[in-house]
Formats: C-alpha cells, structure tokens, sequence
C-alpha cells in the first residue's frame, strides 16, 4: 500500500534521532552480512541437545496449537532422531527469553517479535507458511463491533483502542506507525491504548464489547471465525493493510549445523495432506513450508520498527 509507504518514509525521518539501525547483540557475529547470528565455529560452542523444545508463538490457547503440531513434531522426531517436546509460551517476551537462555531451540515466532528473536537470542528464521500456490502473509485490521460508533478510523478519536502487546507487528507496531502518520493520531492523546495481551484476547474483547475498537492480525480472526469462538456478524472491520511476512519459523544458531539442516529438512518434506496441522492452518489458507531470509522478507516490518523509534537493546 503506497499510503504505508509514504507514512513510514516521514515517520522514519520525524524519529530519526532516536533510531537505532539494526545490530545483533554483540554476542553474536555476522561474517556474511545475512543478518542473522553465525553458527558458532568452535565445535565446543555448538550444542546438540537429545530433546528438541519446540514453541508456537503465543497466540489463541496453547492447549489447540499442541494439538495442531502433533503430526509435524512426530515428523520431525523421525527426521532428526530426537525426541521432539512442545513448550507452550504464554507471552513473546518469555518466548524470546526462552531462546536466549538456551531452554528453546525450534520456534515460530510472530512477525514483530522475529527483530528482537534475531537480535537478541540468535534465531535464524528460514521458512514461513505459505498457500499452495507460494503466496504468503496476512493484514493487520482495525476492528470495532456494530453500534459501536465507529465506522471509521478517525471515530477511535476520544475512545479505547486494544492492542495486543508491544512486540506483536499487527498488534502494536504496524497500527501506531500508521494512526500517527495517516491520522495524525497519537497515543494517550488522541486515544486510550489498552494491552490484551494477545489477539484472541482483542478479537474476543471486540466481539464482546470490551473494547470499542482494536488492531489484530486478520489470519487469528479467520481460524477464530473458522472454529466458531466469535461470529462474523459480531466483528466490523474498519481499515485493512497491506500484507505482512508472517509467523518466521527457525532455530537457535548455536545448534550443532548438521542438526540445523536437519530441522530444515524436517520442516520442507512435511507432508500437510491429511495432517493435524492442515486441520488447524488451512483455516487460514496455508499449505506448505517455503524458504524465507531475515534480510529479504523482513525488510519492510524492520522499517516499521524504524518509523516507531524501536531499539534492539538486549537485556
């Protein structure tokens, strides 16, 4: 969307004296420029766990999402000869930590929190779920419910606006570059922010009346409605965006390399047909895993990080 694009250009230069370009965290090294942590050269460095700790980005229950990757964990144990445990995270924040502390080794983190994942914990995203024809992604939307009073983005003026937690793309950072570029809206100003936690919380709190209007990625609605926990006719959407990369899915970078070719292999000879995963993702239109780079398909949400005055200040 060119709006977008325009609004990220003034936004960027507006905040340019607080930006920080993007850097690893200085434990880790970048010889070739990808981005992305190095695997370690020294083989004592390098780790190879006998139980892989597998985590889903934190949204919607856990409980659904152990389900939904049963099938592909199992795959994955056969390919690699480990055995293959999932951790349901209840935040990005402790998914993130999770990986820094080495407790987390395979993981799909959201689109706003794969930045702080690479820069901060030395995950090396490589795939991404994709349609069967290869297109990928999803849009953030601005929600409201009927009789809100909102028909549209400039009737939040004044009200509650449900975002989901600072490190979520579509449920934080894409929407406040755009309020304040497109609108000129500004947070605790122009509207009350609130923090869900997560989408389903957003999705749920709308659609309840919790809260009048609320940003969320629209693939979390679609597996919502899909599975009935909110109907059509309780969601109004007020503004749609462009599309965004979604879920990376990746390693530590610290894992010994003949086993990160492994998991490689694991995620790319998945067969969806018939699989638990299908059951779950193809809610929302994905069919397949598809090769994905940090520097490439990233580029456009590290601008948005920009454009909020985002630091990769590790802790």
């Amino acid at each position: 969307m060119k709006l977008l694009l325009m609004a990220l250009a003034a936004l960027t230069f507006l905040v340019s004296p607080a930006r920080a370009e993007f850097t690893l965290d200085s434990r880790f090294t970048d010889s070739d420029g990808d981005l992305i942590a190095d695997i370690p050269s020294d083989a004592s460095q390098q780790i190879d766990p006998d139980t892989l700790i597998f985590a889903y980005t934190p949204v919607e229950d856990p409980a659904v999402y152990a389900k939904a990757w049963s099938d592909f964990l199992a795959h994955m144990e056969s390919v690699t000869g480990k055995k293959v445990q999932f951790f349901p995270v209840q935040s990005n924040a402790a998914q993130i930590e999770a990986m820094r502390a080495g407790r987390l080794h395979i993981a799909g983190f959201n689109t706003g929190s794969n930045p702080l994942a690479v820069a901060c914990a030395g995950f090396r995203p490589f795939t991404m779920m994709a349609s069967a024809d290869g297109s990928f992604g999803y849009e953030m939307e601005i929600i409201t419910y009927p009789g809100s009073g909102i028909t549209k983005v400039e009737d939040i003026k004044g009200k509650k606006m449900a975002f989901t937690s600072e490190t979520s793309n579509s449920g934080f950072k894409a929407p406040s570059a755009i309020l304040k570029a497109d609108y000129q809206f500004v947070a605790g100003t122009d509207f009350e922010p609130v923090f869900s936690g997560k989408h389903d919380n957003s999705i749920l709190g709308v659609a309840n009346k919790d809260y009048p209007a609320a940003a969320i990625a629209n693939s979390v609605l679609a597996r919502m409605l899909d599975r009935d926990v909110v109907k059509a006719e309780q969601i109004v959407s007020i503004y749609k965006s462009q599309t965004f990369p979604t879920t990376g899915y990746g390693i530590a970078y610290n894992l010994k390399p003949e086993l990160q070719e492994k998991i490689q292999e694991a995620f790319f000879s998945f067969k969806w047909e018939g699989s638990s995963l299908e059951e779950e993702f193809g809610k929302s239109g994905e069919a397949q895993f598809v090769p994905i780079t940090f520097k490439d398909h990233w580029a456009v949400i590290r601008k948005i990080d920009e454009a909020n005055g985002v630091s990769y200040a590790c802790q």
